[in-house]
């Protein structure tokens, strides 16, 4: 399997590089640095100093984590990174990093900060320029910072914290306590755009624009003549994938859609009916619903149901593709939040996304993934660019493995036809009911049973969990509080309706600590 490896950045003018040391927060670094117009990636706390100069990034951020820097297993990294003139900020544990490589003293802290904290800011020019003298910011740190290296200056302090921020702008390296990339810091942005800015130098050129230019130039530049064959789900991912190799290669492109049989009710021909008319001969349907329910006989663990499902889908394409004629390349709707809850960093391995880690080794074509920088509003936007329709673009996002990750346990028809059931009557109510600012909804099927009361007759069957969450960018999301008549009357529906469950439970867990979903 071809891939690229994670330090191959996109060619972007300008870019940050983000060193993971283990932060649950690092992608929302980079989110929020992308919100600023500026291109950023995440590469993992052990890069060197030659390699990081060789990528030529216009700044350096070193995200917090979980170790102590004094700890004999503290994560690696190369102090010559600070001796290169790259800019770096440094957050949380890559705040006290950046002071004890370069001479500063970092102890425990006499009192550990967690959560909103006063911030009171000394020099409120460069870094803090805009930043009000109180401010609140998130903490989350038990060690800090007690002495600052030669040439530093304290910019902000908290009660428990001396240094709280500090820089020493004539080697642009700067450094905060808190944490700047989270909602709770309200001037974070701020700050972050004052270090991208005003001590980085950074332009801001990172547009949905540029990005649909650079990925065309791409696509044409590894595929050459070669023919291409698009994994097309009828989802926002897959179908800006199709569109942009579309653009870039045209008639070299055929759009294969395999229903592997976890697809919500009435989805089959929903992707049928949008994107036959759209591309004629070059999209092809295949049933392979029993080929996948065979392959998912007897496993429960989910992430063998992703493994199994990732190759079960490869092998689904060589056999069909065959019939076509000779394919090189495989498209995949990838994105950055595949990659990294794959274990794409430092990150630890969330779960293993079937596109990224579920894919076999040996499958007959090398991979194309125009997203696998992208988060999914992002991608949205280039969706637009590319001219797709809202039904497409706004779709509400789905699984590659479909149901199966949406029932704990093994998978039959029997209870697959049970959460697609219920998830129907969730999404009809949802509609009905006209609710805007939902990210995701959708239903559970659990292997617990519960026992219930039914005409007047004792049961002994299974819960519904339904789940509904609001999210910006997906890698943290809250639960819905949705209207309790609402809630009151899906659960009698699915009750009533839906054989084989006597019980319905909302999922009230914010990510983190959960996922958005269950496997």
């Amino acid at each position: 399997m071809s891939q690229q490896p994670l330090t191959q950045l996109p060619s972007q003018q300008e870019k940050v590089l983000v060193l993971d040391f283990g932060a649950q927060y690092v992608q929302l670094i980079v989110r929020r640095i992308r919100e600023l117009n500026v291109y950023a990636e995440i590469v993992p706390c052990s890069i060197n100093a030659e390699q990081v100069r060789a990528l030529a990034p216009q700044a350096l951020v070193l995200s917090g984590g979980p170790s102590s820097v004094y700890e004999e297993d503290a994560p690696e990294f190369d102090p010559e990174i600070f001796r290169l003139g790259i800019p770096v900020l440094g957050i949380c544990y890559g705040c006290q990093l950046m002071a004890y490589s370069l001479g500063g003293t970092v102890k425990p802290g006499d009192a550990r900060e967690f959560g909103r904290t006063e911030l009171r800011v000394i020099r409120p020019d460069t870094l803090m320029a805009g930043v009000p003298e109180r401010a609140t910011c998130w903490m989350s740190h038990g060690d800090r910072v007690e002495m600052v290296p030669e040439g530093f200056e304290v910019l902000a302090a908290t009660d428990h914290s001396p240094v709280a921020a500090m820089a020493d702008l004539d080697r642009g390296l700067c450094a905060v306590q808190f944490h700047p990339e989270v909602q709770h810091t309200p001037q974070g942005l701020e700050i972050l755009r004052n270090f991208l800015y005003d001590v980085a130098g950074c332009h801001g050129t990172w547009r949905t624009e540029s990005f649909i230019e650079q990925a065309v130039a791409e696509i044409r530049a590894r595929v050459g003549s070669e023919r291409v064959l698009s994994t097309l789900s009828g989802g926002v991912d897959s179908s800006v994938v199709a569109m942009l190799v579309d653009r870039a290669v045209g008639d070299q492109l055929t759009c294969m859609f395999i229903d592997h049989g976890l697809l919500r009710k009435s989805e089959a021909q929903e992707v049928i009916d949008s994107f036959g008319p759209r591309l004629g001969e070059r999209f092809v349907f295949v049933d392979a619903a029993d080929y996948f329910l065979e392959r998912l006989a007897g496993v429960a663990d989910p992430e063998q149901k992703r493994r199994v499902i990732g190759e079960a889908f490869i092998r689904t394409f060589e056999r069909e593709a065959a019939k076509l004629g000779e394919f090189r390349f495989i498209t995949h709707g990838t994105l950055y939040p595949d990659v990294i809850e794959s274990g794409g960093s430092e990150t630890a391995t969330i779960k293993t996304h079937h596109n990224v880690g579920g894919l076999p080794a040996d499958m007959a074509f090398e991979n194309v993934e125009p997203l696998r920088w992208l988060f999914k509003d992002e991608v949205r936007r280039v969706g637009h660019e590319l001219g797709l329709p809202d039904s497409i673009v706004m779709r509400q996002p789905f699984p590659g493995p479909g149901l199966a990750v949406r029932i704990v346990g093994e998978v039959t028809r029997e209870r697959l036809e049970t959460v697609r059931e219920a998830d129907a009557v969730l999404r009809e109510e949802i509609a009905a009911a006209g609710i805007e600012g939902l990210a995701q909804w959708f239903a559970v099927l659990s292997t617990m049973r519960s026992v219930g009361v039914m005409g007047d007759g004792r049961t002994y069957l299974h819960p519904i969990i339904l789940r509904v969450v609001t999210t910006d960018d997906f890698m943290t999301a809250d639960w819905a509080d949705l209207p309790h008549e609402l809630l009151g009357r899906i659960s009698n529906r699915i009750v009533n309706e839906v054989r084989g469950i006597n019980r319905v439970v909302y999922d009230i867990t914010s990510k983190p600590p959960g996922t958005i979903e269950w496997e």
